[in-house]
């Protein structure tokens, strides 16, 4: 299988795996608090987390299996995972001001953009 039709499967089954977790724990916690972006967020850093730990130890993990699995289902199911991969390869390298720093401008520049974009549709969409 190509590396890219390994991150289209991957990545299609990992977004539906967040639909139904995001519905599944707003049905048993309620929807007052976004726990299922939490649950999948925290997941998926865990999992991504185990994955490229297992290739760095040498696990026999195809480069086709590794993009289905981080790329592919991880990105789909959260891009969160991405982040927090990136955030501790820069603390793994000791560039901890870095990493603090890409933590700082991914939060306010993501929470910035959101409000801007919301603020931009609402200038284009008025009725």
């Amino acid at each position: 299988m190509g590396i890219l039709l390994a991150i289209f499967i991957g990545g299609g089954a990992g977004a539906v795996l967040r639909h139904f977790s995001v519905l599944a724990a707003n049905a048993w916690l309620g929807d007052r608090f976004p726990y299922g972006t939490l649950f999948v967020n925290v997941a998926g850093s865990l999992a991504i987390g185990i994955l490229m730990e297992a290739v760095a130890r040498k696990a026999n993990i195809s480069p086709q299996v590794q993009a289905l699995l981080v790329t592919g289902f991880l990105g789909g199911f959260t891009t969160f995972s991405a982040f927090s991969l990136d955030v501790y390869r820069l603390s793994s390298a000791g560039e901890s001001v870095q990493a603090s720093a890409y933590v700082a401008a991914s939060v306010f520049l993501s929470l910035v953009a959101v409000f801007a974009g919301a603020a931009l549709a609402r200038g284009v969409f008025q009725s």
